[in-house]
């Protein structure tokens, strides 16, 4: 008598793999709709902090097939925890991060540093530490998640991975996007994969293909940052940004035609991103054509009616200024800009005279006044010698460059007289 066979027939194989395919292909093969599906959240992590106030974090994943909207909501959640007071004498979590760098060669010498906190700095979600007996600081960072923005506050400061900023339609036109920080814009296509800065990697500079257009990236020492396209985009775009430090501001905007405009309201606004300012505008199916894509640069400010400054030329005033000051160097103005009672000059230091105390790269350099004199203008280089003022609480620690003081546009002959300066100064 037959027996009936162990495994099914080949041909039996090959019928139920082909109705397999054809389920899946009848399920997958339309365009998919909708956003995608956010993984389970992980588990809390623990309390940044071991006493008082710190932050924990959740995180997930968005699971996307090719075609799907991006997941609804945040990828990440923070909730803050509230642990018993700090015991009577505890070290503050900000002063013990400063700490661990005391005895440690740092700034590129073998000198070594006892560091306290400074809370003057720009970015208070930074690690500043001023070193004990010296006017000057140093920053090593950002603070460790959860670390309070400043004493007293109820501020912490945490960060992680990629955020959502917006959408960008199919269709859209005469794209630009511009920050100022250090945190990156990353974009992504509606295959789910990064075109520029994605999976924790920064692009260079550059052309990018993306959506049936071409996306200009510059990144500039400001630190800022654009994208510009010319568009229209063939298919979504995910506008992201991976933080680094709190966001100061994304500035964004592109054209659509008028019949697009209303659809893409109700796709934001069912995403749960609010439309931010300034709003996607309406425009006529036949736009002008699109401007040129250049990069970005710091807008000059318009002459204001100063009164002229007295006359500082001459060897003595040079020699003076120059004995006198705490630094002398060569930089380039990359801004300017006035509030309250001073003009703070934004600079690129590149080449340095003399320094009682070490300089970063990019400086803040004061002046008193809104027509200080000199006065500096942007995107030129020049030659100054300025003070540095620590207030005695060491809040405020400043580049002071005096009124009338030494700023001459840099030029191989001042580089001359600048360097016999040096030789004359009383020891």
């Amino acid at each position: 008598m037959d027996s009936a066979p162990l495994f099914p027939r080949p041909r039996l194989f090959q019928n139920l793999l082909l109705f397999l395919w054809a389920l899946l292909n009848c399920g997958l093969g339309v365009s998919a709709q909708g956003p995608g599906e956010w993984t389970p959240w992980v588990s809390w992590t623990r309390c940044s902090s071991s006493c008082g106030r710190g932050v924990s974090v959740r995180s997930r994943r968005c699971l996307r097939l090719p075609g799907e909207e991006p997941c609804w909501g945040d990828s990440h959640e923070y909730r803050l925890c509230q642990l018993p007071d700090c015991p009577p004498g505890a070290v503050p979590f900000r002063d013990l991060q400063c700490a661990l760098y005391n005895g440690r060669p740092v700034l590129g010498t073998q000198k070594t540093y006892q560091w306290v906190p400074f809370h003057g700095a720009p970015n208070q979600c930074d690690l500043n530490c001023l070193a004990e007996g010296h006017a000057f600081y140093h920053s090593f960072g950002r603070v460790l998640d959860g670390t309070a923005c400043s004493p007293g506050a109820q501020g912490v400061c945490a960060f992680a991975g990629y955020w959502n900023v917006t959408l960008i339609p199919e269709g859209a036109r005469h794209i630009r996007v511009a920050h100022r920080s250090r945190n990156h814009l990353a974009l992504m296509g509606g295959d789910g994969r990064y075109v520029l800065n994605g999976d924790w990697a920064v692009s260079p500079p550059g052309t990018y293909e993306a959506a049936g257009t071409h996306v200009v990236y510059t990144r500039d020492t400001g630190p800022q940052e654009t994208l510009q396209a010319a568009g229209p985009t063939s298919h979504d775009l995910l506008l992201q940004v991976l933080m680094q430090e709190p966001n100061p501001g994304i500035e964004f905007e592109f054209w659509l035609p008028r019949e697009h405009y209303s659809p893409f309201q109700a796709r934001v606004q069912a995403l749960g991103w609010p439309l931010r300012q300034p709003q996607p505008r309406g425009v006529e199916p036949q736009p002008p054509a699109a401007p040129a894509v250049t990069p970005a640069r710091t807008p000059t400010l318009a002459p204001d009616p100063c009164p002229p400054c007295p006359d500082t030329r001459g060897r003595a005033h040079r020699l003076l200024h120059y004995c006198g000051s705490d630094f002398v160097f060569q930089a380039r103005v990359l801004g300017r800009h006035r509030q309250a009672q001073e003009t703070r000059y934004e600079v690129l230091i590149q080449l340095v005279y003399k320094s009682r105390s070490p300089l970063r790269a990019r400086e803040y350099v004061w002046a008193p006044g809104h027509c200080p004199c000199p006065m500096l203008a942007p995107h030129r280089d020049y030659v100054m010698a300025v003070q540095r003022l620590v207030s005695p609480d060491g809040t405020q620690d400043q580049l002071l460059l005096p009124h009338s003081g030494y700023a001459r546009p840099w030029s191989p002959a001042e580089d001359s007289r600048i360097r016999l300066a040096a030789r004359r100064c009383p020891s």
